[in-house]
């Protein structure tokens, strides 16, 4: 029986045909929502238990064979995921299969704008149903999908994600122990320093006492973690450097012969630009490829959001969607960059438009200025345009 004789489903009329599947995630149990040729428009639901992928390609393979005794013909299988918690290893594991997978942002589907939603795995997995039968559709704008990054892609992010973490871990025991020298008159112990064991014991309370058995006891064991902190932290910072030097030596050859420097080396040549800030960008934007300056932005979250309607029209801000990781690093660099750049066009910038400006106008200006920043050093990277003003490292020491 060939694909025209067969009457399809109105749902299901498009130029591609196919099964439609939608995943629900969670940590107990997925939910496998279906739409096949041959079953009269109506959605099956099937529950697979969590992390069991031989399940559930058991069940794709199940529905595939129902739908293809129905109608004499063998369909593709298109599945749709939520981008979370579980990552891409899924998605991965599916295209390995031959199956065609798509990873969408949550937050761009459309949902109902009612005070009191109602929210079920099967409501969910119905809508991503709906949202994935638009896209292959091709109807424009209907959601946002993800790009599944590489494994080593994925795996490079780990780094400075993970210095993150523990620096917000050093900092939670460097307060914790300032706190409890506070409470006994003392301001002046800085946890951070080589002599810190030393000075713990030359510390006197504010009344002229030794510190008791127990707060030292504590406190000794809380440098103890924040010196096994302090070395993780040197061991993640070499991973990041020998990370960085690995990739400037992947420098791609011209076919003239000329050496063509590589963006790792290139973000590095940029002043003000250090290895953290510069492992940040590439680990977790750069190494991708955008169409437009808008796409940069949109990624990292510093698109603006307009609202209009009649004759209202006016600005609510970036959209803090996106990459907060980098769209934070890029604010911080924002704030340095007038300092190590001055003579660049983006400093004059921001600088003549700051002049006697309120603290808030500021901090609107230096996120216009991170978003600038972004794209002007996406260009620098993925084309070779030069910042106009920028001072390279490279130049000032030839000079």
């Amino acid at each position: 029986m060939s694909l025209e004789a067969y009457a399809e489903p109105a749902a299901i009329q498009t130029h591609i045909g196919a099964i439609f599947i939608s995943l629900e995630l969670s940590r107990s149990r997925w939910l496998v929502t279906s739409l096949a040729p041959g079953g009269w428009q109506r959605m099956s639901r099937h529950w697979v238990e969590a992390c069991d992928l031989a399940g559930l390609l058991a069940r794709l393979w199940a529905i595939r064979d129902k739908a293809s005794a129905r109608t004499g013909i063998i369909y593709p299988i298109i599945v749709i995921q939520e981008a979370g918690l579980d990552g891409f290893w899924i998605h991965r594991a599916l295209e390995k299969e031959g199956i065609e997978s798509h990873v969408v942002d949550a937050a761009s589907i459309a949902v109902s704008r009612r005070r009191r939603r109602a929210k079920t795995d099967r409501i969910d997995g119905e809508a991503l149903l709906r949202v994935l039968l638009a896209f292959k559709r091709g109807e424009p704008r209907v959601c946002s999908m993800a790009r599944a990054p590489t494994p080593p892609d994925e795996d490079r992010r780990r780094i400075c994600r993970e210095r993150k973490t523990l620096i917000v871990e050093r900092i939670q025991h460097v307060n914790r122990i300032k706190g409890l020298l506070f409470s006994q008159g003392i301001g002046d112990y800085e946890p951070l320093r080589g002599d810190r064991r030393r000075a713990l014991e030359a510390v006197r309370t504010g009344d002229g006492r030794e510190l008791g058995a127990h707060m030292k006891a504590q406190i000794g064991r809380e440098l103890d973690r924040l010196e096994l902190l302090l070395d993780q932290i040197a061991a993640v910072e070499g991973e990041r450097d020998a990370m960085l030097a690995r990739e400037a030596e992947k420098a791609k050859a011209a076919q003239d012969g000329k050496r063509t420097p590589a963006a790792v080396e290139m973000l590095m040549d940029v002043r003000g630009l250090g290895s953290e800030t510069v492992a940040m960008l590439w680990t977790e934007a750069l190494y991708r490829s955008f169409d437009n300056r808008r796409q940069v932005a949109a990624f990292v979250g510093l698109a603006g959001t307009p609202w209009q309607s009649g004759s209202i029209d006016h600005e609510q801000g970036v959209s803090k969607g996106g990459n907060q990781r980098l769209r934070t690093a890029m604010i911080q660099l924002a704030w340095l960059w007038p300092r190590h750049q001055p003579g660049s066009a983006l400093a004059r910038w921001f600088v003549e438009r700051t002049k006697g400006a309120s603290k808030l106008h500021k901090k609107k200006m230096v996120v216009a200025l991170a978003r600038k920043l972004l794209v002007a050093l996406w260009k620098w990277v993925d084309a070779g345009v030069v910042i106009e003003g920028v001072v390279l490292k490279s130049a000032a020491k030839a000079s």
